[in-house]
């Protein structure tokens, strides 16, 4: 497996500092979120794509996008507009954000990108036709990158546990994405023993986060102040053959980041079989 971080951690950071202070406490991967103080997906140049590409292979560091970004697309808004937006023209801007970061993925030489279904405003007969077509529409614009499409459950939306994305990956079939695991969503929503869920679905993961969560609220932690068992879920995903990133989102730890950089660090070697990282 390899240890990963999540920018959306990092935003009182420069990027570039940022990447040099992951790869100091070695880290090997990092999970990118284009957005307003980071490359910046309406104004960032294939020339600064193509610096910062050589600095992550410089530092050893492989990128994952992430679209998770909050006001990028509506400074009102967070979140909005999403797959579930019912108006048009909104829903064109969600789906050209996320052709826009899988272009941006392919330019630093990612693989996968993790997005989500957003919340639905206005539930009705049509929500699960209307959730199917924006997921297979947003997989397509991933992939005609050359990347991997992988959804994310996310506590209160329409995709919101695993048992759904399972849904939505029958009723695409071979177009279906793959799996973006949260870990701590698993508390935040629960839906069984984290560890179980984890080794059940281990074969469809593309992408795990990992941060530290209290039962039933949905609050990114840094590790050792919530409920989540890490020994557990790390032995889990090892146990399971999981080999890639498992990144660390601590989304509200900015203020914060080289104590939390190195916490997870710490907790990771601390759990992490040497053959294994």
């Amino acid at each position: 497996m390899q240890l990963g971080y999540h920018t959306n951690g990092l935003q009182n950071h420069r990027l570039e500092d940022a990447l040099e202070l992951l790869a100091a406490h070695g880290y090997e991967a990092v999970a990118i979120t284009p957005d307003t103080c980071h490359l910046d997906p309406t104004r960032v140049t294939d020339r600064e794509l193509d610096d910062v590409a050589a600095r992550l292979r410089d530092l050893g560091l492989t990128p994952i996008l992430e679209t998770g970004a909050r006001f990028v697309l509506d400074p009102r808004h967070k979140h909005e507009p999403t797959l579930m937006t019912r108006d048009p023209a909104a829903r064109s801007r969600r789906l050209d954000f996320y052709g826009r970061i899988a272009a941006i993925g392919a330019r630093l030489g990612a693989r996968t990108v993790s997005f989500w279904s957003g919340i639905d405003h206005s539930p009705g007969a049509d929500s699960v036709d209307w959730l199917l077509a924006g997921v297979a529409a947003a997989s397509d614009r991933i992939r005609a990158e050359g990347l991997e499409p992988a959804l994310e459950p996310e506590p209160g939306m329409a995709v919101e546990t695993v048992a759904d994305w399972h849904r939505v990956r029958h009723a695409l079939g071979a177009g279906a994405p793959a799996l973006t695991l949260d870990i701590g969503h698993l508390y935040a929503v629960p839906e069984g023993d984290p560890a179980a869920v984890v080794r059940k679905n281990a074969f469809f993961l593309a992408q795990v986060h990992l941060e530290d969560m209290r039962h039933r609220v949905h609050e990114h932690l840094l590790p050792g102040t919530g409920d989540v068992a890490f020994d557990e879920v790390l032995t889990a995903l090892q146990e399971s053959g999981y080999e890639r990133a498992v990144c660390f989102e601590l989304s509200r730890s900015s203020h914060l980041a080289p104590t939390a950089v190195q916490r997870c660090r710490e907790l990771w070697d601390g759990l992490v079989r040497p053959s294994e990282r």
